[in-house]
């Protein structure tokens, strides 16, 4: 998931925050009993309510949860505790930001220690591989992953003469270049957008879609040479030009006020955005459902607890990893809010095949969820990743809006990562 830049002034304030706590009504401040723990998230997964779970079965425990701010602003105020700050007892990190940490696993807790190794095989393996540093400290263990699918407005789809049954949909579009020319027939007929933007609903999921990215299986920087992502690139300046987005950035105010507009009928959604929609365009329940992601499989996010190396709880904080994390746990947090288990053991459980979302037509989100991550092919997220893609998607988002050239866009992006990371 990627969001917004942090300010200094949202960063300072993150890190000063001693009463404030999500969901208000003034949390107190952890009591060193090895019960109670201080939790810094970040906001729009609903953490909220895994820790009120945990608090149900373990009545008496102290949680202060804060959120921080987005995934980026999270991530950075952690940079800034470990670097001599008040360091939280648990954290959570997303994806895209963990290996710049697991680079450093001197400065969190060997989740070893507490059990992390034994249990490990619980989760997919690709998942649990990268919060494993090459000296092999296990500094995090996940809490979800994305999968990929497509979100669309059926009541949209009808009136633009499209089919409106997700199998028919999904149809619609095995390939990307059969999506974008589903764009072009919807606006046709509707002299509307079809999709939210090129960058996110199109780039972002296809390069999320192979074996190699922007690092090799080595950790060698290869994002100018792959195949995979000159290809995505190619497809989301392909998207920005064909007329078909309605060239709002994801996750920015107009954006999510377009949303329950219907200013556009399509987004790509992994599975934690499906709350996102559900928030910012709730007067439109029922009128979306869910189908399949050109290509049929990816991953686009998920994210890990960690326990900062100066924690003043970490067997409480690593309690509420085990319990909270496990499988069973997982599989619970999936039916509260939506978030993808990375447990394996439970994808043939009922209770997530048979998860329906009424939000979204009844759409069996468990199995559409799961079967676009039993294709996928993992690869290496770098700690240069993050930077990569955003310089990449700025490029297409450029085009789209008509600042850049689409002919030199790629020699564009490619100097500015160069700039960015050095390589």
């Amino acid at each position: 998931m990627k969001l917004r830049t942090a300010t200094p002034i949202v960063l300072a304030a993150a890190l000063v925050l001693t009463t404030a706590a999500c969901g208000g009504g003034g949390a107190t401040q952890p009591s060193g009993d090895g019960k109670s723990f201080e939790f810094w998230s970040f906001s729009g997964i609903n953490q909220k309510r895994s820790v009120e779970d945990y608090k149900k079965i373990n009545p008496g425990v102290q949680v202060k949860l804060t959120e921080v701010g987005t995934s980026t602003e999270t991530a950075q105020a952690l940079t800034t505790a470990l670097a001599g700050g008040k360091v939280p007892d648990l954290v959570l990190i997303q994806g895209d930001d963990l290996p710049k940490f697991v680079q450093q696993p001197q400065n969190f807790q060997d989740l070893r220690q507490y059990g992390a190794d034994k249990i490990k095989g619980d989760y997919l393996d690709w998942v649990i591989s990268q919060p494993t540093a090459k000296t092999g400290e296990i500094i995090g263990i996940p809490t979800d992953v994305g999968g990929m699918a497509v979100a669309y407005r059926t009541d949209l789809f009808k009136e633009a003469g499209l089919p409106t049954d997700r199998d028919e949909v999904s149809k619609l579009w095995p390939t990307w270049d059969a999506f974008i020319e589903t764009g072009k027939k919807y606006t046709a007929a509707t002299g509307k957008a079809f999709v939210d933007n090129a960058g996110t609903s199109v780039f972002y999921q296809a390069v999320n879609q192979g074996p190699e990215k922007y690092h090799d299986p080595s950790g060698n920087v290869v994002y100018a040479t792959s195949p995979q992502v000159k290809t995505a690139f190619d497809l989301g300046i392909k998207a920005a030009q064909a007329g078909i987005t309605a060239k709002q950035s994801s996750f920015e105010d107009g954006w999510s006020a377009a949303m329950g507009k219907g200013d556009y009928a399509v987004i790509s959604a992994p599975s934690w955005l499906l709350g996102q929609i559900r928030d910012n365009a709730p007067g439109t329940k029922g009128k979306w459902d869910i189908a399949k992601i050109p290509g049929g499989a990816g991953n686009w996010g998920g994210s890990y607890l960690a326990i900062p190396k100066g924690a003043a709880n970490p067997k409480a904080a690593w309690d509420y990893i085990s319990k909270m994390q496990s499988p069973e746990g997982q599989l619970q947090h999936f039916v509260d809010v939506g978030a993808l288990p990375t447990t394996p053991s439970v994808y043939q459980d009922p209770k997530l095949l048979g998860m329906k979302d009424p939000f979204f037509s009844d759409a069996p989100i468990g199995k559409i969820y799961t079967d676009s991550l039993l294709g996928l092919k993992p690869f290496l997220i770098g700690p240069e990743s993050a930077a990569i893609g955003q310089e990449l998607l700025n490029a297409i988002t450029n085009v789209e809006q008509g600042k850049g050239d689409p002919a030199t866009a790629w020699d564009t992006a490619l100097a500015n990562i160069k700039t960015a990371i050095g390589k």
